[in-house]
């Protein structure tokens, strides 16, 4: 088999291998992916079509695992104050406790060499940028590295949503992520 075709295959089979966990902690691999994303996720990122930009699924597919989370104590829901049909999720102590827990995949990918470990990373980017492009999806990137992003005070300062970022939401990805 050659390389074009063994490197899908390694993928896809190390992400089924890592979703097959999910199942241990009675997270479906779906509701775990809803959950890693909105731990990295800022908090104007946390839309159930955001969660849905992100993981390439419908939001109904999405609205219905996040009502799962919520059900089982993993999320809560969080509505804007300036307008109620803005909706948000947040994780609950629980939610972030099962995104803290260890991963297998994570524990190998840990114990290559840190220059292998920093090659890897730098194709799957490329690799995932690419597929992003031609798919015209969002790239969800940190909003640090943002284009509208401006260094003011403790965190920063989101020129696009003229909105003030907390030390946290900088480190975070944001789904209006631009690459400067």
């Amino acid at each position: 088999m050659d390389q074009t075709a063994r490197i899908p295959e390694l993928i896809s089979r190390l992400a089924r291998l890592d979703a097959g966990e999910s199942w241990a902690a009675e997270l479906n691999p779906a509701q775990r992916a809803a959950l890693d994303y909105l731990s990295r996720a800022n908090r104007f990122s946390r839309s159930p079509s955001h969660v849905a930009a992100y993981l390439g699924s419908t939001r109904g597919t999405i609205s219905q695992t996040l009502k799962a989370l919520a059900q089982k104590g993993y999320v809560e829901e969080e509505r804007c104050d300036t307008d109620k049909r803005v909706i948000r999720f947040a994780l609950t102590a629980r939610g972030a406790e099962a995104t803290a827990l260890p991963r297998a995949l994570a524990d190998a990918a840990a114990a290559l060499p840190p220059a292998d470990r920093t090659a890897l990373q730098a194709a799957l980017e490329q690799i995932l940028g690419r597929m992003i492009a031609q798919n015209g999806g969002q790239p969800f990137g940190l909003c640090r590295a943002c284009r509208h992003f401006a260094p003011d005070g403790p965190g920063g300062f989101c020129r696009l949503l003229a909105e003030p970022l907390s030390p946290e939401d900088t480190r975070k990805i944001c789904h209006e992520q631009v690459p400067a």
